[in-house]
């Protein structure tokens, strides 16, 4: 029997945002395997993911990279596809539909397009309102899309977190990444002082910080949480960290998406790198700030608002 094949390499806001669609696929698909490729970084958390079967890595090297590109095809020559869904939807992708899984049908935003719309049209449609619209192009049910389950993520951190604090906890996210420095507040030093002195004791202040962000989180007032070897914590405890959180405060990053899906009190703040409807971002609890300059968002701004949506 035939596999499906989803792409999706990243990046981690967007990888949960996908949880939905991948869902979807798999309920439709429930007789045959589906398959994820991803990049390395997500592989392990996603073959933990009860809505696919495997698996597989993406090292994502140089398109002029022939031997890369030929064992690429190779590996999933292996697996017999017979549908791709494309939700990375990149140029890679595309690359990848006419050189390495050729002649199998596939699914992408081109693929999704009405008559006479162009794919610049359908690309500033909400995130989810995308997949959602690909999905029903292959008559895909979207029962999970906007719904998206996390409960598979769930690992215990208590004897974690009891480490940092014997409280309730206000988690910041103040990192992006290098090459979107756009998305980046610069003054959660100065919002984690006047929190402190607006709430007192009734809150400890967590940061948790992801690999080359440490010595970022050392220069904040606030507790680092790392795992028990010391470095980092992984993605499962990433998420159980931001579930048990009180208030979120983050960039728009991979956290923040996070917190949004699992409808945490919390705030993203925005530039004008895109807009909070357009990916998707809010929830009911899960609200963002957004401004034209982010060094314009002052912290006493963010901080009155902090205040509304916790008391």
């Amino acid at each position: 029997m035939s596999n499906i094949l989803i792409i999706k390499h990243g990046s981690l806001g967007d990888l949960i945002q996908a949880n939905g669609a991948i869902k979807d696929i798999k309920e439709y698909y429930l007789n045959r395997k589906v398959l994820l490729l991803t990049s390395q970084a997500y592989s392990l958390f996603m073959s933990e993911c009860p809505y696919i079967d495997g698996v597989l890595i993406d090292k994502r090297l140089p398109r002029w990279n022939l031997f890369y590109l030929h064992n690429l095809k190779k590996l999933l020559k292996k697996y017999n596809f017979s549908k791709v869904f494309d939700l990375q939807n990149s140029r890679r992708t595309k690359f990848y539909k006419n050189f390495i899984i050729k002649n199998v049908e596939w699914s992408s935003s081109l693929s999704a397009l009405e008559p006479n719309q162009t794919k610049n049209e359908f690309d500033n449609y909400p995130v989810l309102d995308r997949m959602e619209k690909q999905l029903k192009k292959s008559n895909i049910p979207t029962k999970f899309i906007k719904n998206i389950d996390l409960s598979w993520t769930e690992t215990d951190l208590s004897n974690l977190i009891k480490k940092y604090t014997n409280r309730d906890y206000i988690l910041v996210f103040p990192f992006c990444s290098k090459k979107n420095k756009n998305k980046k507040w610069p003054f959660y030093k100065e919002l984690i002082s006047k929190i402190r002195r607006e709430f007192k004791n009734n809150y400890s202040i967590l940061v948790a910080p992801g690999h080359g962000e440490v010595n970022e989180a050392n220069e904040l007032n606030a507790k680092i949480v790392l795992g028990n070897d010391g470095n980092p914590i992984n993605i499962k405890e990433l998420i159980s960290v931001i579930r048990n959180a009180k208030f979120i405060i983050s960039n728009d990053t991979g956290p923040a998406h996070i917190a949004s899906h699992l409808n945490k009190k919390g705030l993203a703040l925005f530039g004008s790198h895109t807009s909070a409807d357009k990916v998707s971002i809010e929830s009911t609890n899960f609200k963002t700030i957004s401004v034209k300059n982010l060094k314009d968002l002052t912290s006493d701004t963010v901080i009155k608002e902090i205040i509304k949506r916790l008391n």
